[in-house]
């Protein structure tokens, strides 16, 4: 009965998804719609997690893309698209996982059509971000937080 009532306890909740920050430069423009198009893609993916209250945890998913052609930026995007979590009742094995995989993996899908969206409003043809595998990033970054203490001792 108490593993009923521990599981009943256990509260996940989407309080809101928003886009918290954008920024869509084409410094090479007009220019750069002369150029035969063989763009070069650098995709970066950052999370961050601030605690708002109780439970309650605000998750900011920062995708990155920047499209070059030979040397020239053709364009840069940038979307912080966020989140207000309510994550309660679960351990502390189990919040670190649900704040640094799961919930990016529910933010994914909105950058990726904002993204989407402001390169073809920018007047580049359609960029379709692939997939990301977030647990697999979350246990890369366990990882490496975990050897990093290790690597300065060893120094």
């Amino acid at each position: 009965m108490s593993e009923a009532n521990g599981a009943a306890e256990k509260q996940f909740a989407i309080q809101k998804i928003y886009t918290k920050d954008l920024s869509f430069e084409t410094p090479n423009a007009p220019k750069i719609f002369t150029q035969k198009w063989e763009p070069a893609v650098d995709f970066n993916l950052a999370t961050q997690v601030e605690p708002l209250e109780n439970g309650v945890f605000e998750v900011v998913l920062t995708i990155t893309v920047t499209v070059k052609i030979e040397e020239n930026i053709a364009y840069l995007v940038e979307v912080k698209q966020a989140g207000i979590f309510l994550v309660n009742g679960f351990n502390e094995q189990e919040i670190g996982p649900m704040l640094g995989s799961f919930c990016p993996n529910i933010l994914f899908p909105y950058a990726r059509e904002v993204v989407s969206d402001l390169v073809n409003k920018g007047g580049f043809p359609q960029l379709i971000l692939a997939p990301v595998n977030f647990d697999a990033l979350y246990v890369q970054h366990i990882q490496q937080s975990q050897s990093a203490p290790e690597a300065k001792t060893l120094n």
